[in-house]
């Protein structure tokens, strides 16, 4: 689901639509085609049917079709023909290719073309045929979502860099498309690394002034002694090192927005002459007695209490006021956690482009790990931890090994003299996440240990594990790790 914002700063859902699959059966052979149908209408399957290649196509140009199950040798056009001409006009459509057992070898070849299986006649059982349809029709919905989820993202990044999904993020749109097209001082509050200037910038982005300059500034980056010259400017001879006449940050942004950082860390001076700004429009540059008119939108942030240093006498109450007009409170990354796939995706995408890399996807398991760390930096740490991941991934798909903190923090294993010790940092995590959390680090290194004990031998490795080799091999992939049989 995605969102997009009305004239009216309400944000609407963008849904894909599930139901049962719908199968094209595609046969010259009318039993077959008919007892294909109703095994599949049995087994909940929407079911149209072709007797050729040529009528398949002209049903796929009317009908949003999932699966083609479709015959390899038949007149007119054929099945192979028919699959060339689905990977170019309706690539979506997953093709399985029915075939007499002699032509396994060209059945082989239809796969290696993009077919999604192939099912020897005649077959083996019903089951077969319905759960080879019924994977390929899993297939097809989870193409289509990853479709949405990128539409999705295309969709919210039209309200600049913000990303998400969560209502607590759309509740931060609907006040940032609120209040963009108005001259209205804006106060954002959240912890670091939530994206407070990200916010900042949509809002300019969106407001008539977006043509005009956006200048941001930390204040407590600035010398105390500094933050007047640098917000307001001076005159040539104010103080010692004033060589020439500077205009300050608030003359930079005439027309455009100031957005201010840490406010809660300007000196008193400083916010006095903030004061007069945001009142009368007017700056006075240090060692001048005139004053000029301003027109500036000042969108200011904080990560601290602001209540709270003004009862500790650190914080104008008079300033506070004029500042919140209109607050914004950005969520922690662990209050919306489901949008997590959605910003890893979106910073997957962002540094595998600018580093040249072919990562594309991320793992099941890594996702779940991405999922469950606590994020006490939120979408900065978040950010950071995908490029890292990046770097050090070695083929095309994000495993939790890639990830920095895949070991030796918040359930991760430390090494205590001849055997790992499982600790767990993320307390702070609810259990049911905790918990998936730690096993997910306990089966990569299980498993990685047990691997490297057998010297990578799958049957000696699954034989210590008590598992048969088939559902070793499926733990050993969960786990987001590769036996030399994958290689």
């Amino acid at each position: 689901m995605g969102l997009s914002a009305s004239r009216s700063g309400e944000l609407t859902a963008v849904r894909v639509e599930a139901g049962p699959p719908k199968v094209l059966v595609v046969d010259d052979e009318p039993t077959l085609r008919r007892s294909l149908s109703r095994l599949l209408q049995s087994r909940g399957c929407q079911v149209l049917t072709a007797d050729d290649g040529e009528q398949a196509m002209g049903i796929m140009e009317r009908e949003h079709i999932d699966v083609a199950l479709v015959d390899l040798m038949m007149p007119k056009v054929g099945g192979l023909e028919l699959l060339e001409h689905v990977r170019e006009k309706h690539d979506g459509v997953e093709v399985v290719m029915m075939t007499a057992f002699g032509d396994v070898e060209t059945a082989v070849k239809a796969v290696r073309a993009g077919a999604y299986h192939f099912l020897t006649k005649p077959f083996r059982s019903n089951d077969e045929v319905v759960l080879t349809v019924t994977k390929a029709a899993e297939r097809r919905r989870l193409v289509d979502r990853a479709a949405a989820l990128e539409e999705r993202l295309l969709q919210i990044e039209k309200f600049g860099e913000l990303i998400g999904n969560s209502p607590s993020m759309q509740e931060v749109y609907r006040l940032a498309v609120g209040v963009a097209p108005t001259s209205s001082t804006v106060l954002i509050l959240g912890e670091s690394g939530t994206g407070k200037e990200l916010t900042a910038r949509a809002i300019h982005q969106h407001s008539p002034r977006m043509a005009q300059p956006f200048v941001a500034v930390n204040c407590s980056a600035i010398p105390v002694d500094l933050v007047e010259s640098e917000l307001f400017g001076h005159v040539r001879g104010a103080f010692t090192g004033a060589t020439a006449t500077r205009a300050g940050l608030f003359e930079t942004a005439d027309r455009g927005t100031l957005f201010l950082d840490e406010v809660g860390d300007l000196p008193p001076l400083a916010q006095v002459k903030l004061l007069r700004a945001l009142q009368e429009g007017e700056v006075k540059r240090v060692g001048s007695n005139d004053t000029k008119t301003v027109d500036v939108r000042v969108v200011a942030a904080t990560n601290v209490d602001l209540t709270s240093r003004i009862t500790a006498g650190k914080f104008r109450e008079d300033l506070y006021y004029r500042l919140n007009v209109v607050p914004i409170n950005l969520p922690a990354l662990r209050e919306r956690r489901e949008d997590i796939p959605l910003l890893a995706i979106h910073f997957l995408k962002k540094y595998a482009a600018r580093s040249n890399s072919n990562v594309t996807k991320i793992s099941t398991e890594a996702m779940r790990l991405l999922q469950a760390q606590p994020w006490k930096g939120n979408v900065r740490e978040l950010e950071n931890a995908i490029e890292h991941a990046i770097v050090f991934c070695k083929d095309d798909t994000l495993q939790p090994n890639d990830l920095p903190f895949a070991r030796g923090r918040n359930g991760g294993y430390h090494e205590g003299g001849n055997s790992p010790v499982l600790t767990l940092e993320g307390m702070d995590l609810p259990y049911r996440e905790a918990k998936e959390q730690a096993l997910s680090v306990f089966e990569h290194h299980y498993f990685s240990a047990l691997l490297q004990q057998t010297g990578g031998n799958v049957s000696e490795a699954a034989r210590k594990a008590g598992l048969d080799r088939s559902n070793f091999r499926r733990a050993v992939k969960r786990a987001g790790l590769k036996t030399r049989d994958d290689d």
